[in-house]
């Protein structure tokens, strides 16, 4: 039987704004019909610190440390919390809620999505699983998270190698549509993400800095040889055909398409409303 075709767009690295604009423009393209389901690969020029949608700017970010670091700073439409986009590959996922392979809830579309991300680790020999919380204390610790940083700890269905955190993704539901989008790190400079978020004392950045070590990992800290960028695109690109099932055709935006990103990066995600609103 032939497999569904989604696109396939591989955007190279792009401003924060413009990463979440184009998001947000496959969104709303494919619940008018315009496009059918769509996986996108991309990264960040500048590297970047995105918040989630829910996340309290000024409370929890220090700004002067963005700024120290040469950061691009973006607040996602999707929740979560803080990601310092830089040495890794981002991708997204833009399918309808109707989709027949898509179950109703939240945890379980991550699942079936993140299938695509397992197999893409496989392919990298990386011996991926998902995370399943096991205790009480463990789910109740997903609904309170302590950190604002995202991989501090991993969500329902996450991915793990060595018990630790590989890749973090979020999810938004808008018009229909399922927006997932997350990080697959392949390094990831502690230092400079700890600098970035705002802490009671030097002690507790410390205990917890000490215990994210525990928690998350990049791929490249995993494997003898390191995963260069080429090959973290094939592998996943390859991940998300066999663990959805689907083939993925190479599509660009037309002029019309991206002067319609354009637009939206200007209008909404570069500006301090949508930014520092909360």
């Amino acid at each position: 039987m032939e497999k569904e075709k989604w696109r396939f767009i591989d955007s190279g690295s792009c401003s924060p704004s413009y990463n979440m604009a184009l998001d947000e423009a496959l969104l709303d393209w494919h619940s008018e019909g315009k496009i059918p389901p769509v996986i996108r690969f991309y990264g960040w020029d500048p590297a970047t610190l995105s918040i989630g949608y829910f996340q309290k700017a000024e409370k929890e970010i220090d700004f002067e440390e963005v700024r120290r670091h040469g950061l691009g700073f973006v607040r996602r439409p999707t929740g979560g919390r803080g990601v310092l986009h830089d040495q890794e590959l981002t991708y997204s996922v833009i399918v309808s809620e109707e989709h027949p392979e898509m179950p109703n809830t939240v945890t379980e579309a991550y699942r079936v999505i993140s299938e695509g991300i397992l197999e893409g680790f496989r392919n990298l020999g990386l011996d991926a699983y998902f995370a399943i919380p096991r205790t009480e204390e463990e789910k109740q610790g997903l609904k309170n998270p302590r950190s604002s940083v995202c991989f501090d700890a991993p969500s329902w269905y996450e991915l793990v190698v060595e018990g630790r955190k590989v890749a973090g993704s979020a999810q938004t539901r808008q018009k229909g549509v399922i927006l997932q989008h997350g990080s697959i790190l392949l390094d990831l400079d502690e230092d400079k993400l700890f600098d970035l978020f705002k802490y009671p004392s030097e002690r507790v950045k410390e205990r917890m800095r000490r215990n994210f070590s525990s928690k998350a990992v990049s791929a490249n800290a995993l494997r003898e040889a390191p995963v260069s960028m080429e090959e973290a695109r094939t592998a996943f690109k390859q991940g998300f055909e066999t663990g959805l099932n689907i083939d993925l055709v190479p599509y660009e935006l037309t002029p019309e398409e991206e002067d319609y990103v354009q637009a939206l990066s200007e209008s909404k995600y570069d500006t301090p409303e949508w930014n520092y609103k909360r």
